[in-house]
């Protein structure tokens, strides 16, 4: 097994620093994804709100480290990664395969006796503890069809060659980490949990979105969007509208 990095600037992305903010905002990216999906929010939220941006390894300039092909495992690194960064209050958002990161994360941080503000899990139903987390084909052609299902990469990118051989290997990576991830049965957070999901989302219905109220001891509240699994993309000043009232009010309380 390969040993993950302890570099955190490997880890983390910080597009716009923002050295006079009082909070600070993680965010996790989908399977395949990348640090800079976020990169439209952090400029929206440059000021107030200091963000890193989680990359994963094998993509973009971690290409030629393997994925990792465990989400705890992942959680860990991520978890190392932060501890740099706790000069401020944490809140958490993580996407689809982000958000179970995130969750993993923030049990970590909390066992260590750090706090987490907030954790925003979206797209992502509450973690199975009885069955896989995905139960399609994991060959290459199934997971490009998924992916191509969920309309959250550019289908050019899907049709190139060479671009595909490039992002295969994360993206094989990370749907074989959802596949075999497992959540403890009483695995569950201290800080309150938001869950955010696509009204026509067909992976996470909204009733299962829900279910992470069984995840935290603290408050839960449901937030619905228009839109598919990718709604955050569609709806992108809506949910950053979101994230800055939440992190500006906490401010203000």
């Amino acid at each position: 097994m390969t040993p993950l990095s302890l570099d955190s600037d490997l880890w983390c992305r910080r597009f716009h620093p923002s050295p006079t903010a009082a909070r600070r905002l993680v965010c996790f990216p989908h399977a395949g994804g990348s640090a800079s999906f976020y990169f439209p929010v952090s400029a929206a939220l440059r000021g107030p709100v200091d963000l890193l941006a989680v990359q994963y390894p094998g993509r973009q300039d971690r290409r030629e480290e393997p994925a990792v092909q465990d989400l705890h495992r992942l959680a860990d690194g991520v978890t190392e990664a932060l501890r740099r960064w706790d000069d401020l209050p944490l809140t958490l958002f993580g996407h689809s395969m982000g958000a179970l990161v995130a969750f993993e994360v923030a049990r970590r941080i909390e066992r260590a006796g750090g706090r987490i503000d907030h954790l925003f899990v979206s797209g992502r139903k509450g973690p199975s503890v009885d069955g896989p987390e995905l139960s399609g084909p994991l060959d290459d052609e199934g997971i490009v069809a998924e992916v191509r299902a969920m309309s959250g990469t550019d289908a050019r990118l899907l049709e190139d060659e060479e671009l595909l051989r490039m992002v295969l290997p994360a993206l094989r990576g990370d749907y074989r980490a959802l596949a075999a991830y497992r959540a403890d049965r009483d695995a569950a957070v201290t800080c309150p949990v938001t869950a955010v999901v696509g009204d026509q989302d067909p992976w996470t219905p909204v009733p299962e979105a829900a279910h992470w109220s069984d995840r935290t001891t603290a408050a839960f509240d449901l937030r619905v969007f228009p839109g598919g699994h990718f709604y955050l993309s569609s709806r992108a000043d809506e949910v950053t509208a979101m994230l800055r009232d939440h992190l500006t009010g906490t401010l203000r309380t």
